[in-house]
């Protein structure tokens, strides 16, 4: 003897056994589907980080090429007003040497005048001299 409502129960037992092979079945394409985007997901952070150390590395050669720019562009300038530096003493000291050559030819030239107010002097004194005659 059969308990009562056995078979619609066996029946609705079997009908949730096929419900739940077909959530089963349906939650195996989702995780196989989820594989498949953690693994793409993956590629994509190793690709975008193998991007970002490409990056970095050209970043830093960039800045080391123009540091070296810079410190030669540095030292050009340098250079440079090292040699301007040096000019403006030879320009200095040619003043100087000038300057040292006018109050010279200024002496002398004082020293002339000196000796031509004697001169006139003189020629003025012995021009007012009465002669013997």
């Amino acid at each position: 003897m059969q308990p009562d409502g056995l078979e619609s129960r066996v029946t609705a037992l079997e009908e949730q056994v096929h419900q739940l092979v077909e959530r089963v079945r349906a939650s195996e394409r989702d995780a196989a589907a989820a594989r498949v985007l953690a693994g793409a997901a993956d590629r994509d952070v190793s690709e975008i980080r193998g991007e970002l150390r490409d990056f970095r590395t050209a970043t830093t050669a960039s800045f080391n090429a123009l540091r070296e720019d810079l410190t030669d562009l540095r030292s050009r300038v340098d250079t440079g007003f090292a040699r301007i530096v040096d000019a403006f003493a030879r320009v200095d000291n040619g003043f100087i040497e000038v300057r040292g050559k006018l109050d010279a030819t200024a002496t002398g030239q004082q020293q002339i005048v000196t000796l031509l107010e004697r001169l006139i002097t003189e020629r003025k004194q012995t021009s007012f001299q009465p002669t013997n005659r």
